[in-house]
């Protein structure tokens, strides 16, 4: 039978996140998430979850939306992803078709999309139109023998080891420094989080976050670096952002928030570790190398100009 390419729809949920753990192995995805991501997107980010069909099973999938919180208008993005034993027969080439004709009727003027390092990837992204910007690294760390650092046996003056947990009464010195951080992050399209509330329904709120496995490192009291850590309630832990203040880089500090949230995650009954840098992110791709993760695949950004 054909693929169909259609609507998300909420029973679709499982096949969704079966589909993605296949296709992208190195996230954190569940029922529920998927779920989420649908549920509480941005009216402005004009959202669409497009799955392919092909004889009554779902084969692929792609997430379609504006990059609201930017501040270059008419940015978007949308990546299709097909199962390893589907590909080939069409989808994806359909599920990138449907979500551009959507996002250009939004007023998106460039669209985004990542393609795994292969010579398969990158020939369909150049034979749709897209050109390559820059790369980034899926990291893979053993977490059950991973021979991680020693925790220190002293602090420094002023430093202290907290979660995210202890902010959940109040959020928002999180809030302040994912927003600092999070502009100063090497990446096509330029975050501006200046929205605490749209942050906290659809970061602090994500499922995916484990805020007990989220270290904050403080000085004198103040948030000053943090790594926020998704985990799929399984085996699966995922670094879904790791971010340090301008005033206190340098210092060691994300390496020590790293370090304490993965032997939290360990305790936990964690096992694989999983991280993702942009390739020109030199010092945090140097911090995950000492904790002994490898590099286990690469991606590139490739864009295309509609119209």
């Amino acid at each position: 039978m054909p693929v169909i390419i259609r609507d998300f729809r909420p029973e679709d949920a499982e096949a969704v996140a079966r589909s993605r753990r296949a296709t992208v192995p190195f996230l954190a995805v569940t029922p529920r998430s998927v779920l989420f991501d649908v549920e509480t997107a941005n009216p402005a980010k004009r959202f669409r979850l497009l799955v392919a069909e092909e004889d009554g099973e779902v084969v692929g999938t792609v997430h379609a939306g504006i990059a609201y919180d930017s501040d270059e208008p008419g940015q978007a993005y949308a990546t299709p992803n097909v199962h390893p034993d589907r590909r080939g027969r069409g989808a994806g080439g359909l599920l990138l078709r449907a979500a551009e004709e959507h996002l250009a009727a939004h007023g998106a003027t460039s669209v985004y999309a990542w393609a795994r390092d292969d010579p398969r990837s990158l020939a369909f992204a150049r034979g749709r139109g897209y050109r390559p910007t820059r790369t980034a690294h899926f990291q893979h760390l053993d977490l059950a023998s991973a021979a991680l650092p020693e925790p220190p046996a002293e602090l420094p003056p002023g430093v202290a080891l907290r979660t995210a947990a202890d902010y959940e009464d109040d959020p928002r010195p999180m809030f302040e420094a994912d927003a600092e951080a999070t502009s100063d992050e090497p990446g096509d399209i330029a975050t501006d989080l200046d929205d605490f509330d749209d942050w906290v329904r659809h970061t602090w709120d994500n499922p995916l976050l484990d805020r007990r496995l989220s270290t904050v490192v403080t000085v004198d009291g103040r948030v000053a670096s943090y790594t926020a850590a998704h985990t799929d309630g399984g085996s699966r832990y995922v670094s879904g952002m790791t971010g340090t203040l301008r005033a206190h880089r340098g210092r060691g500090l994300a390496r020590l928030a790293k370090t304490d949230s993965l032997r939290r995650a360990r305790a936990a009954g964690y096992t694989d570790a999983y991280t993702s840098n942009d390739g020109a992110n030199a010092p945090m791709l140097a911090v995950n190398a000492r904790l002994g993760y490898r590099i286990c695949a690469t991606e590139v950004r490739h864009v295309r100009t509609l119209g």
